[in-house]
């Protein structure tokens, strides 16, 4: 006998927990295959010819409502299959509403929101609820249905709601193979709900295909490109190169315990303001390495827009363009440093050599295929939406160990290590203080907030929005604006000042002409180590306790790990990276840590960590191991910590609640190394300029000329533009996440002299 494998087709109504559904279905289904689609790739008779090579069908859950043709899709009409073309359905969330009210259920609002909120469930004992008991499951809705009695659904569990009263969790059509459930199996936090149903759900779908003699047929009857894959699958960007390719990096090591990044990076010609400068900052615990780039006039500098067809290549005052053609952005990057690929660098260390840089908000909003503000582009500044420089010289330090490693990946530098090493030497004896300005010696400064009565009025918009089921939560952002007249500090100084207030593990400080970063994040956003073998690692935070005299951790822990709303806002961006990398990576997804409370340098903050690898897979290329944690951090923004969920409607919804564009806040800023790692942090806490270019620009030549024309435009005012914002949930007060919003401004305001707004 031929044992045919389970093939699933799970509908995907734009949610940002489907790949999470998906990998549930894997371990509860032995052996079955996943084909994904969304609810709108197909109309219902397009689909049709093709559900016969199926064995079962799920609905997953999505934003918005069911009685809305353009939220459900093709979902509806599913429900109204001629019984010859009948075959198991199982709904979760939107997939239950809709089938409650095709079939004369009444959909309602819950008198209180339940996002990202665990419920105790209640059953009857058989159907998906046959041989367990005990359910804690999570809930992400704002709509229900009330079943009519003696009609063709029968409701199989419900919870009991101190605010709502009985909500319905689960039903079933009485004729018909279709099963359902309002809560969500495929949360991390749902307990016994979820494997289990999804098995029960499988053994009544055999059943009833047995006992009406359904046969799935064969998969060659599938004529759609659409469903031809199986998840997950990765396109490599570009063939590996060979391993005659490679490029070898030099380094020394050095045990200069004393010496500081500041001086590291003065030696570097970070107080020079006229030259390109890049600094990853490990300020504070946990953070333990800090990269100094030693760049060079002739370092390649690399930037892109999302609405250009080229890359642009600048060294010195020479820049070019490289049209893209068939490629992306992404496969171009991929493609340049594969390359770039190096070996042999100090195991230990991180970062050999690579790309620096940002990558801003709008090209993850691009990534979405959601429109930009159209116009509003043109008064962004000029900031390029990709920011990257590639380091060839290379200064890292280890806070752990003391230990600074002087690297390169230019042939025949021995000259440069040995000479860099020999300053950073002298400067480590004696130990200098550093030195940092106490007072700010800068001209008159300006800080415009935003509009108070407008920014909650938004909020109250955002509110809406989840009560009518288009989102669980939205970060919603606003901008203030700083004005520095006759600037005497450097933004070098200022940064300084900003890493002593507000010292952050994930600091930085970028100044890539025309723009510059002031960086003091203490959110990683997304690391991934070098192959064969990467695990991907992303630690979403959710939930601060500034520290304070008295404030303990037991206070803070009380106030974070044991604050519904707290708990719930970590939860819902903890799923939806869960879905972000099982969408690339497959099944071996993990939370190694949920809603911890961890002691920083100046605060308590609420952290999850969520780990991805690919499985071990001989069918899979060897270049699509290499370059899993690119292929990730593509798929992943804009950070989801910053946008709320599902991701897509959140940002949708977002583009039109948020007045300008966010630019560089919101982005990532972080490194790809030569070896293959990567570590990139979430831009917050931070602050940035742009710089009017050089004039006269020179004609675009070659790379390799020498510009003797350019001068430098005299500017007599610093513009800064500082982002905050907050997680709105149907919990939050306006009132209260307004007083957040400025609160998070302070650290940076400091830097500018500014505080008790």
């Amino acid at each position: 006998m031929i044992f045919e494998i389970p093939r699933i087709l799970l509908i995907d109504s734009y949610d940002s927990f489907t790949y999470n559904l998906a990998a549930l279905c894997r371990q509860s289904i032995p052996n079955c295959s996943i084909y994904i689609i969304k609810n709108n790739d197909y109309t219902v008779d397009q689909l049709l010819p093709n559900l016969e090579c199926f064995s079962a069908v799920i609905v997953g859950p999505g934003p918005g409502s069911p009685d809305n043709g353009d939220d459900i899709g093709v979902v509806r009409d599913l429900w109204k299959i001629a019984d010859t073309q009948l075959l198991p359905i199982f709904g979760v969330c939107l997939g239950l509403q809709s089938l409650g009210i095709e079939f004369g259920a009444k959909l309602r609002r819950l008198n209180a929101v339940k996002h990202g909120q665990v419920s105790n469930i209640r059953h009857n004992g058989i159907d998906l609820f046959d041989d367990f008991s005990s359910i804690r499951a999570v809930r992400y809705h704002s709509l229900h249905i009330e079943v009519r009695k003696g009609g063709d659904i029968e409701e199989l569990a419900w919870a009991d709601d101190e605010e709502n009263g009985r909500v319905v969790m689960a039903i079933k059509h009485r004729t018909r193979p279709f099963w359902a459930v309002q809560y969500h199996p495929e949360s991390v936090c749902t307990d016994g709900g979820g494997i289990e149903v999804l098995r029960n759900f499988w053994r009544l779908a055999q059943g009833w295909s047995r006992k009406h003699g359904r046969r799935v047929a064969p998969w060659n009857a599938v004529s759609s490109s659409k469903i031809a894959q199986s998840w997950p699958y990765i396109t490599p960007h570009s063939p590996p190169p060979t391993p005659s390719q490679l490029s070898h990096i030099s380094y020394t090591t050095l045990q200069l315990p004393g010496l500081s990044v500041v001086e590291v990076c003065e030696i570097c010609e970070a107080s020079n303001n006229s030259s390109q400068f890049a600094l990853l900052d490990s300020a504070a615990q946990p953070g333990r390495f800090s990269i100094v780039a030693a760049l060079m006039p002739s370092s390649l500098h690399i930037t892109y827009s999302v609405d250009d067809s080229f890359v642009r290549f600048t060294r010195g005052d020479i820049t070019i363009h490289e049209e893209l053609v068939s490629y992306d952005i992404w496969s171009w990057l991929a493609t340049f440093m594969r390359s770039k690929k190096a070996c042999g660098g100090p195991a230990g260390v991180p970062f050999w050599g690579g790309l620096i840089g940002y990558l801003n908000y709008e090209l993850g909003v691009y990534s979405l295929e959601i429109p930009l503000k159209g116009g509003l582009r043109q008064r962004n500044d000029c900031h390029s939406d990709v920011n990257l420089i590639f380091v060839e010289r290379s200064i890292v330090l280890d806070s752990s160990t003391g230990e600074i490693f002087i690297q390169s990946l230019i042939p025949h530098d021995n000259d440069w290590i040995s000479d860099m090493a020999a300053k950073l030497s002298k400067a480590s004896l004696p130990v200098p203080l550093e030195t940092t300005p106490n007072k700010v010696e800068s001209g008159k400064c300006t800080i415009i907030l935003p509009d108070k009565d407008r920014y909650i009025s938004r909020i109250k918009e955002a509110k809406e929005h989840l009560y009518s089921g288009d989102s669980y939560e939205l970060c919603l952002t606003a901008q203030t604006h700083i004005s520095v007249s006759s600037p005497s500090e450097s933004s070098w100084d200022r940064y300084k000042r900003l890493r002593k207030n507000n010292p952050a593990p994930h600091s930085a400080y970028l100044r890539l002409h025309p723009t510059t970063l002031l960086c003091s994040s203490p959110e990683r956003f997304l690391s991934y180590s070098r192959p064969p073998g990467s695990v991907c690692q992303l630690r979403p935070i959710k939930g601060t306790v500034r520290k304070a005299p008295g404030i303990t951790r037991a206070i803070a822990e009380k106030a974070l790990a044991g604050s519904t709303k707290e708990v719930a806002e970590n939860l819902m961006i903890v799923d939806l990276i869960r879905h972000d990398l099982h969408g690339v990576v497959g099944d071996d997804v993990t939370v190694k840590q949920f809603c911890s409370v961890e002691e920083y340098e100046t605060v308590w903050q609420l952290v999850s960590v969520i780990e991805g690898k690919l499985s071990p897979d001989p069918d899979v290329p060897h270049e699509v191991g290499d370059e899993l944690g690119w292929e990730v951090l593509r798929r992943s923004l804009p950070p989801g910590s910053m946008t709320g969920a599902p991701k897509k409607r959140s940002v949708e919804i977002l583009q039109h609640l948020e007045e300008k564009e966010r630019g560089i806040y919101s982005g990532v800023v972080g490194y790809w190394c030569v070896g293959g790692g990567g570590d990139w942090s979430v831009i917050i806490r931070s602050c940035f300029k742009y710089d009017e270019p050089e004039k006269p620009k020179q004609s675009e030549d070659d790379l390799n000329g020498d510009n003797q024309g350019a001068q430098k435009a005299t500017k007599t005012t610093d513009e800064w533009v500082i982002g905050a914002g907050g997680a709105i949930t149907a919990l939050s007060d306006p009132e209260a996440e307004w007083e957040e919003m400025v609160t998070k401004l302070q650290s940076v305001l400091k830097s500018f002299g500014a505080s008790g707004l």
